[in-house]
């Protein structure tokens, strides 16, 4: 599941090495990310004094869980990743307990971006290790000319579904353009277009 968390509030228990990552990544998503902890990196205190995020440097406490429509916990004390899952349990509210997949209602997966164009990859929390290995080949297999290549299908598919086409031949049409061979033939023009510019 792709979930769409822009305008979203979002707490983050926990600033250190292990929150820093998932604290930036929610921020990317432009979700409203508060952050509760003793102690923050210095990367999260730059992104709170530069208003990407609203930091708190205090102890969490359950009434910071009212009105949070997602929740992740990344601290060092075992104990207290339990009671703050516990507390989202009863609040209805999604929480990721990282690296404890017992109390985890959703799984951060490896993901290989290219554009619009994204690969997820879980082990449901089994191996982490098993996922970064296959996000590295993914990303050898999938590279950044499929950022472009998305983005132009896009814009055609737009066209194609706004024809006066058949049905069908609107879905064969598509299908054909989203085919290895078309991207080949992108990319081939890219690189053509690129060399001839590098000519001028």
């Amino acid at each position: 599941m792709f979930m769409k968390l822009e305008g979203r509030q979002c707490l983050v228990v926990g600033a250190g090495g292990i929150g820093e990552p998932k604290i930036n990544g929610l921020a990317d998503t432009g979700a409203h990310v508060r952050v509760v902890t003793l102690e923050a990196s210095a990367a999260v205190r730059e992104w709170a004094n530069a208003g990407k995020i609203q930091l708190e440097l205090r102890a969490y406490d359950a009434s910071d869980l009212d009105g949070v429509f997602l929740a992740v916990v990344a601290t060092s004390s075992r104990a207290l990743n339990a009671a703050v899952y516990r507390d989202a349990q009863q609040r209805s509210v999604l929480c990721n307990v990282v690296d404890d997949p017992p109390h985890c209602d959703f799984f951060y997966p490896a993901v290989v971006q290219r554009g619009d164009l994204q690969i997820a990859v879980s082990t449901a929390g089994q191996s982490p290790s098993l996922a970064q290995k296959l996000r590295q080949q993914l990303e050898l297999q999938f590279g950044p000319g499929y950022a472009p290549w998305v983005a132009e299908l896009g814009a055609i598919r737009k066209e194609v579904l706004a024809s006066s086409l058949d049905p069908e031949r609107k879905r064969e049409l598509l299908h054909s353009l989203a085919s290895r061979e078309a991207f080949n033939a992108a990319l081939a023009e890219d690189s053509a277009g690129n060399q001839r510019r590098e000519n001028v």
